[in-house]
This record gives structure tokens, sequence and C-alpha cells, in this order.
């Protein structure tokens, strides 16, 4: 079992930034895939940016290419999401998810194919 908690979110105006980091209570967190989804209300979970276990390949959605960077630190278990540019459609609230398994490079775009979610953080940009 693993548990992820989320940190880092907060109110930010049209074109800030946040970092969003998430901790991961494993002693084999470089045995995991992560990845960044988002849940805006009304809408359906998904998918931001994934990292494979080493951090060698990384992956995101058209919609935040070039403004997000998801990293990790296998040393220390965390895995962070840096939003530069921020804009109002992106408000949302944010999980960090875990896949255990799978590709040693391979990144994941689809939340069935993760393990675990922490709860989120709420990330809200004012216009």
């Amino acid at each position: 079992q693993v548990q992820l908690v989320e940190s880092g979110g907060g109110l930010v105006q049209t074109g800030g930034s946040l970092r969003l980091s998430c901790a991961a209570s494993t002693r084999t967190f470089s045995n995991y895939a992560m990845g960044w989804f988002r849940q805006a209300p009304g809408k359906e979970r998904e998918f931001v940016a994934g990292i494979s276990k080493t951090g060698s390949r990384t992956g995101y959605a058209d919609s935040v290419k070039g403004r997000f960077t998801i990293s990790r630190d296998n040393a220390k278990n965390t895995v962070n999401l840096q939003m530069n540019s921020l804009k109002p459609e992106d408000t949302a609230v944010y999980y960090c998810t875990a896949k255990v398994g799978g590709s040693y490079f391979g990144y994941y775009s689809r939340s069935a194919e993760y393990d675990y979610w922490g709860q989120g953080t709420q990330v809200t940009v004012s216009s």
C-alpha cells in the first residue's frame, strides 16, 4: 500500500505559477511510474502529466504542454509539478497518482492504469 500526499495548491492570478509536490510513503518509490491528473467541477478527471520510473521520459496533455513540468526525486520519494503561465481553465483539484510495475521507461496517461491516488489539492486561478 502506498500513501500519496499532495501539497502546494492554492489561489493564484492568471499568469502566475504554482509548484505542486507529492510525497509517497514507500521504500520502493523508483518502482512506480507517477502521474498528475486534475478534475474541475462538473468535468471528468483528466490526465495532466506523467513520468517514468527513472524520470527519463515524461508526457503531457496538450492543454498544459510548454507550461507545466513534471519531475521526480527518487531519493526523496517525491514527484513535483511546476505550473507556469496559469490560466483560469487550469482551476481544478489536482491528484497525484502512482502505478506499480509496467514498463521501465514508460509513462501512463489513462487513469485506469494507476493503482494509488492521493486526496488531491485545490488549485484556483483567478482571472
